[in-house]
């Protein structure tokens, strides 16, 4: 019943059901009358009944209502499934000349009423009925006089429990008929065979309102894998409470730990990361994930703000202490974002990330400015790699449909971030062998995001690209440039007459 996680396993209301099969075993053929036959799966020979009918309850009957056969238009039989023993199968078995006699017990019920239940609903569809007439050959009675049947397990509890529920598909007040936990679980089974939402719904709606015994949980814990997610989420939660949540502040914990207080760091993040692979909901592991992201990013953001953007008076030595903590501080956070992208990518749970680092135009900004000083150099040397290396991390995902981004996410990545790698390489002068593969790694993925923009999408990215080259007398790459500009005007037939133009101002 339960998963790896705990979590219990759910089963479709549709299709293959195991409690529909002792239902729809009944309904593999038809009568010449228009009734539905057993399964060929049961045993051919004839079975010996005991004459007693005391399971056979007397049925009452309402004027124009339940169990009414002047105005149904229905004809229910139930049928009595009769438990033998060896001795009497081998004995039935052995004589074949003796009939088929079987307890039942017939109802009358109305097409209109049954349809509250999709069980019924199916039965009474001009597709079930047409393959029924064609299989029997007989053509259409008019009136229409539909006859089903449907086995019922051979007890006094489980007949009158069935005769319940087909009497409360007649009730709007179904909740009155409802009086005890036991109630409701006798009845929610029958109701589930049927697919009788409101009975369903009322039965759960009761169980989730009045207390439980221990046996009484336990039958709820089997039939929870039978309802759907919307109907078993408050009686789950009475039996496992808060467990989602719990576990999710555990991971949450976890790697706010690893990332800031453990002091052997690397270790701590390599057996946090093999958690989040080996964690049982991936929905689980997105939010944890998610939740780290934002917080990083947050703090990231906001120390290069103070730092572009100072807002503080004091002497010279308090300004440039608080000047270098900002920057370590955006430094350690970081290398910690980075550390969270690698893991979100990893886990394919990186597109809200995607979304939100393309969404950063006064980040970005700060970032330009700050890169622009020579302060940082002598301070936090590796920002503009840390930084760059999470904008390549989730731009290549993006360009090997790793991530399925929006066009316009796509559009903003590129429009926002290019600048920023166009600044770093003007200002690092100095770069050693692993800034200039990052750099020319990130360019080469930027145009790849490119090409996969619209035509007026990738002029735009290209007057960006130029407005920032003239604003700030810094260099972009000519050969970027003129594939950018070829990008935009390789399919746009209005441009065609103003491409030698356009070169000339690259």
């Amino acid at each position: 019943m339960t998963t790896g996680g705990g979590a219990l396993k759910k089963k479709q209301r549709v299709g293959s059901n195991s409690r529909l099969s002792s239902i729809t075993a009944d309904l593999d053929s038809s009568f010449p009358d228009g009734t539905l036959a057993e399964g060929s799966h049961k045993p051919p020979c004839s079975l010996r009944r005991s004459s007693s009918h005391s399971l056979l309850p007397v049925v009452s009957s309402c004027a124009g209502g339940f169990n009414d056969a002047a105005t149904a238009d229905v004809i229910l039989r139930l049928l009595i499934e009769q438990q033998y023993s060896h001795a009497e199968m081998s004995e039935a078995s052995s004589d074949t000349s003796t009939p088929i006699d079987q307890s039942e017990i017939q109802i009358y019920l109305h097409s209109r009423v049954l349809c509250r239940s999709k069980y019924f609903t199916a039965l009474l569809s001009d597709r079930w009925q047409q393959q029924n007439e064609s299989s029997s050959g007989s053509p259409e009675i008019t009136p229409k006089l539909y006859r089903f049947k449907l086995s019922v397990p051979a007890n006094t509890d489980s007949i009158n429990h069935h005769l319940t529920v087909l009497q409360l598909l007649y009730s709007d007040d179904l909740l009155s008929s409802i009086d005890s936990v036991s109630t409701a679980l006798d009845l929610l089974p029958i109701a589930l065979e049927l697919l009788f939402e409101d009975c369903i719904k009322a039965c759960v709606k009761f169980l989730e309102a009045v207390p439980w015994s221990d046996d009484e949980e336990e039958k709820i814990l089997h039939l929870i894998p039978f309802l759907s997610n919307e109907e078993s989420k408050e009686l789950l939660a009475r039996v496992s409470p808060a467990k989602s949540e719990s576990s999710e502040e555990m991971l949450h914990g976890l790697i706010l730990s690893a990332i800031h207080n453990h002091p052997n760091m690397a270790f701590a993040k390599a057996f946090v990361a093999k958690l989040l692979r080996d964690f049982s909901s991936r929905e689980s592991a997105r939010k944890v994930l998610d939740k780290a992201f934002e917080k990083s990013l947050r703090v990231v953001k906001q120390s290069l703000e103070e730092y572009s953007s100072p807002d503080f008076r004091g002497d010279h030595n308090e300004t440039e202490a608080i000047q270098r903590l900002n920057l370590h501080t955006a430094m350690t956070n970081g290398k910690h974002l980075l550390w969270l992208v690698e893991r979100m990518i990893e886990l394919k749970v990186a597109d809200t990330a995607v979304k939100a680092w393309s969404e950063q135009a006064s980040f970005t900004s700060d970032l330009q400015r700050a890169f622009r000083d020579d302060a940082w150099r002598n301070i936090v040397p590796s920002l503009p790699a840390v930084v760059l290396r999470c904008t390549s991390r989730l731009a290549n995902a993006i360009a090997t449909g790793h991530i399925l981004a929006a066009k316009q996410v796509r559009m903003k990545l590129v429009r926002d971030w290019l600048p920023v790698l166009i600044t770093c390489k003007d200002s690092v002068s100095l770069m050693g062998p692993n800034h200039k593969s990052l750099y020319l790694e990130l360019e080469e993925t930027f145009l790849r995001i490119i090409s996969t923009l619209l035509c007026q999408t990738r002029k735009t990215c290209f007057s960006s690209v130029l407005a920032f080259q003239l604003a700030t007398s810094m260099t972009a790459p000519t050969w970027l440039l003129l594939l950018l500009l070829g990008f935009a005007v390789q399919t746009d037939p209005l441009s065609q007459t103003s491409v030698s133009d356009d070169r000339t101002l690259v």
